[in-house]
């Protein structure tokens, strides 16, 4: 098959004065896309990068009406617009190319995490309690608040359209209503968007991803809002990762934007997390689950939070339906691996599944 790898290269990113040190930190290397179009290759299939920009010198819908592909591999994260990461597959669309991964109404939706939530919480899926700021000075919601007008518990501060933990840093924890204004103030100043502020999670971070597709057949009424107890057809599950956060010292137990970027290359971590057949399940569970309701399709991966206060209770932090792909250290590699995959097989497997969902043929070359 021939195949257009779209993706957007943080070096190719848009820059003006006063932007955020990370506002281009979910945006690719070169690396990981000639891993991804080698791994193609080996799979039997001509593939090509494209630059996910319609605008010159990149002229994306030119480029794919010249090259004519079977299918996009899509990892494209665009840089603006509160839906901006389905933005290229709404151009695929209407170009009626197919494509790998989530549609556009999953991929915008779950950029937004304050949306995304109020779908988990609509479908009784746990999530922590949470409020938007859209300014500073916002009060906070009293069910929040103890008698002495205070937080009832710590609160965790960050930008609602963001990936790669951006925002996210040890200062993220507030425990005091003025703490809280002032991280808000900061972040709306930086990233010019809605925060969200959700009840912190004290305890381990783990994360599940899955490839795969959710067969009809064992579909569960949008209207049953009593989480699963049984795993539906078609998807694949990866070991749980759990983030080794004891490992980081200056980073307060959370899973920040510096540990995803400054020291990805020295990650620590574990998976197969050390936990029991029974809690794995239990995590495979509402991961399929948040994969169904938001609307996934071929590949994601959820991330989780265990309440160390409440018998280690799993809540949900995101969904996130365009996983990054760096061989060496993104989360969905490292459990592929764990798994006994190699990075041609996942990069494949996703393929193929995309390709079934569409009807097409798997052909090589």
């Amino acid at each position: 098959m021939r195949v257009a790898v779209l993706a957007n290269l943080k070096e190719n990113a848009p820059t003006w004065e006063g932007m955020s040190a990370d506002q281009w930190d979910d945006l690719d290397s070169p690396k990981t896309i000639h891993a991804i179009c080698e791994a193609l290759q080996a799979g039997g299939h001509e593939a090509e990068f494209f630059e996910a920009q319609i605008r010159p010198p990149y002229n994306l819908v030119q480029r794919l009406e010249a090259y004519k592909p079977d299918i996009c591999f899509n990892i494209a994260e665009s840089h603006f617009g509160d839906g901006r990461e389905a933005q290229v597959p709404a151009i695929l669309e209407m170009l009626q190319i197919p494509y790998t991964g989530s549609q556009v109404l999953t991929l915008a939706l779950a950029l937004d995490k304050p949306m995304t939530k109020r779908i988990l919480w609509y479908h009784g899926l746990p999530t922590p309690e949470f409020q938007v700021f859209d300014r500073a000075d916002e009060l906070v919601d009293e069910d929040l608040l103890d008698e002495n007008g205070e937080l009832r518990f710590p609160m965790f501060v960050k930008p609602s359209r963001e990936g790669t933990s951006m925002g996210v840093s040890a200062e993220s924890i507030v425990y005091t209503v003025e703490q809280l204004h002032k991280q808000v103030a900061k972040q709306l100043r930086l990233y010019k968007q809605p925060i969200l502020v959700e009840h912190f999670i004290k305890g381990r971070e783990m994360t599940l991803g899955m490839i795969g597709n959710i067969k009809p057949p064992a579909a569960r009424r949008l209207s049953d809002h009593t989480p699963p107890n049984e795993l539906p057809q078609g998807l694949t599950f990866f070991p749980v990762l759990e983030v080794d956060t004891g490992a980081y010292a200056s980073e307060a137990g959370v899973y920040t934007n510096r540990m995803k970027v400054e020291m990805a290359e020295d990650f620590y971590y574990f998976c197969p997390a050390p936990i029991s057949d029974e809690f794995e399940q239990q995590l495979r569970l509402l991961a399929a689950a948040v994969f169904r309701v938001t609307g996934c399709k071929d590949v994601a991966r959820v991330d989780f939070r265990l309440d160390e206060e409440n018998d280690n209770k799993p809540y949900i932090l995101e969904v996130n339906p365009l996983p990054g792909l760096n061989p060496g250290y993104s989360d969905l590699c490292i459990q592929a691996r764990a798994a006994g995959w190699t990075y041609e097989e996942l990069v494949n497997g996703i393929l193929d599944r995309a390709v079934a969902r569409h009807g097409q043929a798997v052909q090589a070359g």
